[in-house]
C-alpha cells in the first residue's frame, strides 16, 4: 500500500482509518472491530470470517468485481463453514481465493481493509447504530475530497482561461493579417489551439471528438487537475514563443518537451504527497 492515501474519519468516537489507492477506497476493520472489542480485535474479524452468511456475501461480492476470483476454492470454504473446526483468516481468505475485496498487511498501513461494501456489512455484523454513523462520515469524507477536487479543477480552468486570452492575443497580433474575414482568422485560432491540444494531450480536438462521440463539450472538459496546469502554462509560453516569432513546427516541438516535463513533475510530485499522507 506504499501509493495509498491515508485518511481517517470519527464515528462514534472511534477513529476508522481510510486508504484510497487505484481509484479505490479501502476502510479499517481493524479500527472498526476495536470499537467493538479494542484487545481483540483480530479474533472479531475471524469470527465473523467464519460465519456462513458472510462467506456468502463474500463470495457474491467477488464473483461480481473479481475476474479472477477462485470459485472452487471458494465452494470448498463454503462447504466447511458450520463446522466447529473451521478457521478462516483474512490472510488465507485472499491466498486461497485470490480475492481484492479484502486487503491485509504489515508495515505503515498495516491492519485489515477491505472495500466499502464489506466494510459496511463488517460494520453492520459489529453493531447497526454504528455502520449508520459510518456510512454516514464516510460520505461526508468523500463529499468533501469532490468538493476540494472540484474546487482545485475549476481553478485550473479558469487559469488556462485566462491564459487563453493572451495566447489568442499573440495570434491576433502576429499570425492574422488585418484583411482577412473573421471566418479565416477562426481557422489560425482553432490550428493554434490543436498546436497545444498536440503538444499535451498528443491529438487534435478533431481526433478527440472522432473517438469519444458520446462525449459532450471537448477533450480539455475532461482534462485533470494536472493537465489543466501545465495547459495554462504552455498557452503563456506558446504565446510567448509567438512574439518571439518561432515557426509553428518549432513551437510544437517545445512545448511538446515542456508539457512532458512539466507533467513528469506534477505526476510525480502527487504520488509523493499520496506515500507522506
Amino acid at each position: 500500500m506504499s501509493n495509498a492515501k491515508k485518511s481517517s474519519i470519527e464515528v462514534q468516537g472511534a477513529s476508522v482509518a481510510v486508504l484510497s489507492q487505484n481509484r479505490q477506497d479501502l476502510i479499517s476493520l481493524t479500527d472498526i472491530a476495536r470499537f467493538k472489542n479494542p484487545e481483540r480485535s483480530d479474533d472479531l474479524i475471524r469470527n465473523w470470517l467464519r460465519n456462513r452468511n458472510t462467506v456468502e456475501f463474500l463470495g457474491i461480492w467477488e464473483k461480481l468485481h473479481n475476474p479472477t476470483f477462485n470459485s472452487v476454492e471458494f465452494d470448498g470454504i463454503k462447504s466447511q463453514t458450520g463446522l466447529n473446526s473451521f478457521i478462516l483468516t483474512p490472510k488465507q481468505w485472499i491466498d486461497k481465493t485470490s480475492a481484492v475485496g479484502i486487503v491485509s498487511s504489515t508495515g505503515r498501513y498495516g491492519g485489515t481493509y477491505a472495500h466499502q461494501d464489506i466494510a459496511f456489512e463488517f460494520a453492520s455484523w459489529v453493531s447497526v447504530e454504528f455502520k449508520l454513523y459510518l456510512i454516514k462520515e464516510f460520505q461526508r469524507l468523500k463529499d468533501d475530497e469532490n468538493r476540494r477536487l472540484s474546487l482545485a479543477w475549476n481553478l485550473n480552468r479558469t487559469l488556462s482561461k485566462l491564459n487563453y486570452r493572451i495566447h489568442t492575443d499573440a495570434i491576433a497580433a502576429h499570425l492574422i493579417p488585418a484583411a482577412i474575414t473573421p471566418a479565416q482568422a477562426a481557422i489560425t485560432y482553432a490550428s493554434e489551439a490543436d498546436l497545444l491540444n498536440v503538444a499535451l494531450f498528443s491529438q487534435t480536438a478533431k481526433q478527440w471528438r472522432d473517438t469519444n462521440p458520446k462525449l459532450d463539450g471537448n477533450m480539455r472538459d475532461y482534462a485533470g487537475v494536472e493537465q489543466l496546469l501545465v495547459l495554462a502554462n504552455i498557452e503563456g509560453m506558446n504565446a510567448e514563443f509567438i512574439h518571439m516569432g518561432l515557426a509553428q513546427g518549432e513551437r510544437l516541438k517545445r512545448l511538446n518537451e515542456i508539457a512532458i516535463r512539466q507533467m513528469q513533475v506534477l505526476t510525480s510530485a502527487t504520488a509523493v504527497k499520496q506515500i507522506k499522507g
